[in-house]
């Protein structure tokens, strides 16, 4: 267990909501691949309309197009507004072979990720103890991906206040817009908060007052600007704080 395990005890009595991460923190995922492969299936479902490799660049414009959202507009809105014109192709019709693809081809990537040992026991502990919980995973993607990725890591059946998702979420990480949103959305101040995940794109929320629990995997860098953890450890650990905290 890390040293910062009992840092800041006054947060004891603040903290109301506990949101996670969810690709490395809650659900083992070797992105590299499950991205490769989901780029490529993704452009192969639309080879009718322009060839894959153009579907691809079109497909990173629009992704990027959400990473730099000021906060305006929905990431769905965003991701529409610059896809279509780039395909020539109506979102109606492009919706309805989106769907079919989240159905019967997202699916295929579930090989590449897995169920992380104690992510099921923290989520019902979490509850369990009173707290109002996120799932603010980087919401690049419609809810629908991000449910089946839950239902991977065996988290899905709980009664989250909010799943972010390109149809509820304007900004992305690790832009801090994204983090302020949150907070707009579920009527909390930032300590309030705990974010739990794994990556620099989680711990910035720190710059805004969320408290910070640092759960290590393999992509894991913190890069020197970014905030020192409030908290690291195993999801383990983050159990036994907040059981701790009551």
């Amino acid at each position: 267990m890390s040293d910062n395990f009992n840092l800041k005890q006054k947060e004891i009595k603040d903290i109301e909501v506990i949101l996670f991460d969810l690709d490395g923190t809650l659900l083992n995922n070797d992105i590299n691949k499950f991205l490769s492969h989901y780029f490529k299936i993704f452009s192969a479902s639309l080879t009718h309309i322009q060839p894959p490799e153009k579907i691809f660049k079109h497909l990173m414009v629009a992704v990027n197009a959400i990473v730099d959202n000021d906060g305006s507009a929905f990431n769905e809105e965003v991701y529409w507004s610059t896809f279509c014109p780039l395909l020539g192709y109506p979102r109606e019709e492009l919706e309805a072979i989106l769907r079919d693809f989240y159905k019967n081809k997202f699916p295929i990537l579930r090989q590449y990720t897995s169920q992380k040992h104690g992510a099921r026991q923290v989520v019902q502990q979490v509850f369990a103890l009173g707290y109002d919980v996120v799932i603010a995973t980087t919401p690049v993607f419609p809810f629908t991906a991000i449910e089946q990725r839950l239902k991977w890591a065996d988290v899905a059946d709980f009664p989250y206040i909010l799943v972010t998702c390109t149809e509820n979420t304007r900004g992305c990480k690790p832009n801090l817009i994204y983090y302020k949103k949150i907070l707009e959305n579920i009527g909390y101040d930032a300590e309030a908060c705990l974010m739990v995940g794994d990556e620099d794109r989680d711990m910035v929320a720190a710059h805004l007052g969320y408290s910070t629990f640092l759960i290590t995997s393999p992509r894991t860098h913190l890069a020197p600007i970014i905030p020192e953890p409030t908290y690291s450890g195993t999801l383990e650990d983050l159990g036994k704080l907040l059981q701790s905290w009551k």
